[in-house]
């Protein structure tokens, strides 16, 4: 069993979770930086001030991705380090930065994969607004021109917003996440509509601006839904229902986002529930939300089984037994969820899949042996990839695969208390070490899946 020879096969950070540096060399702050600073928001009061001082670092860093074998890698780009204010004059010191990560990643041959948002907003357009303001799709196209005028001449993948519902739900909704808001539904929907004008905007942006034939997407959050009986074409169904309905007043969709995206238009159902609390919404917004993308990405952590009850309703059960499986993050172990999604998301909306995020966080720490040693962590990548790839011999179209992540870091409000990494880091000293997964993880790419355990 071996994937395509063209595979993308890769690792995934997020800039405010790996560079540190947070006042360094010109950089403004973002909303993250202060809301770290607010009591009680982070785990052990924690923050990303220094994270894995990947500004200091990156060169050891490529050095360890062209060790593991990465074919690419997706990192994420700081407008508040680029933009101090999030608009108006440039810092040439944190374009810079990126030019020449970009540089040392084509120099080892991996290629770059860039996101223009994840999460670490400009504190400084926040006082002016943020989401909120009228003007944010333009600030974000206004941006997206500066990063793809230095980078677009080496960078061919795109994608412009990391999770929004989660950056919308989290920190705007319930407060758990920066900025930590708790606005209304009615203004949540604002930010979610500016949010997808931003989306295409850039997308314009990007395609006006990139000296290379530019590929775009973006890479939204989804948990898989399941059906409960895989073979019976009814809870088929009732899973695929669940996976695209909305039913209820919140956010935490697929189709609010991605439709607008792909259809040009939002989902009947959440209009009609929504309607009460919906913005002004224009067939030119539309128009410009709805831009050719050239490929779907999405992040999938886990899953649950749905079935329908008696009375006609779906009922959503994350753990089927006591002895399911879960992770440090209270997330239930179900690599169904990557089969079942992948081939929900390539039916509805046709386009090839990047898998943009995908791992899990356990229990590491350094071995008597001076090693660190994950099995969790090799079954887990082993079995979702074999679900991806059940997928992809039924004839969906995955272009690659980003592991989460590529080293420990920052997990926004759980600060450092969680491991994702294939590559351990010791935050007092960052020294780094590969863990088993990362060794695993080498084998597998050389290999092209071949070594996968069925």
């Amino acid at each position: 069993m071996t994937f395509p020879e063209d595979f993308f096969w890769g690792a995934a950070t997020a800039s405010y979770q790996i560079e540190g540096a947070y006042a360094a060399d010109g950089k403004g702050l973002s909303v993250w930086d202060m809301f770290c600073r607010k009591e009680g928001a982070v785990w052990m009061g924690e923050t990303g001030d220094v994270a894995c001082d990947h500004y200091h670092r990156f060169k050891e860093d490529v050095s360890a991705m062209a060790q593991i074998g990465l074919k690419a890698y997706r990192f994420s780009i700081s407008w508040p380090r680029v933009l101090p204010s999030g608009v108006g004059p440039v810092n040439p010191a944190g374009l810079d930065f990126y030019d020449q990560l970009v540089d040392a990643l084509l120099e080892a041959d991996i290629q770059p994969f860039a996101t223009l948002f994840h999460w670490d907003y400009p504190y400084e357009l926040y006082k002016r607004g943020g989401w909120l303001n009228p003007a944010s799709s333009d600030w974000f196209a206004d941006y997206t021109r500066i990063i793809v005028d230095r980078l677009g001449d080496r960078v061919s993948y795109w994608m412009t917003l990391n999770e929004p519902q989660v950056f919308t739900m989290n920190g705007h909704y319930d407060g758990s996440h920066a900025p930590g808001l708790k606005l209304s539904f009615g203004e949540i929907l604002q930010v979610a509509h500016n949010a997808l004008l931003a989306h295409g905007k850039s997308a314009q942006a990007i395609r006006n601006y990139s000296k290379l034939p530019a590929k775009i997407g973006m890479a939204p959050s989804s948990a898989g839904s399941i059906p409960w009986d895989e073979n019976s074409p009814a809870d088929i169904e009732t899973a695929r229902e669940f996976a695209f309905g909305i039913t209820q007043k919140h956010l935490w969709s697929n189709t609010w986002w991605m439709d607008p995206v792909f259809f040009g238009e939002y989902p009947q159902d959440g209009l009609k529930l929504f309607e009460a609390d919906l913005p002004n919404i224009t067939p030119e917004d539309m128009h410009t939300i709805h831009q050719p993308v050239d490929f779907f990405g999405f992040n999938l952590y886990m899953g649950f089984h749905v079935r329908r009850k008696e009375d006609g309703a779906i009922e959503m059960i994350h753990f089927r037994d006591p002895n399911d499986a879960i992770t440090t993050m209270d997330w239930p172990v179900i690599p169904e969820a990557l089969y079942w999604m992948t081939r929900f998301f390539y039916e509805r909306y046709q386009h090839p899949i990047y898998i943009t995020e995908n791992g899990m966080a356990t229990t590491d720490w350094i071995a008597l042996d001076g090693k660190v040693h994950d099995p969790q962590r090799v079954d887990f990548t082993n079995r979702y990839l074999l679900a991806l790839k059940r997928a992809m011999d039924e004839g969906v179209k995955v272009d690659g695969y980003f592991y989460w992540s590529l080293m420990d870091n920052f997990e926004w409000a759980r600060g450092y208390k969680q491991r994702f990494g294939l590559i351990y880091v010791d935050f007092e000293t960052q020294r780094r070490i590969f863990k088993d997964s990362a060794h695993w993880y080498r084998e597998v790419i050389k290999s092209n899946g071949s070594i996968l355990k069925v």
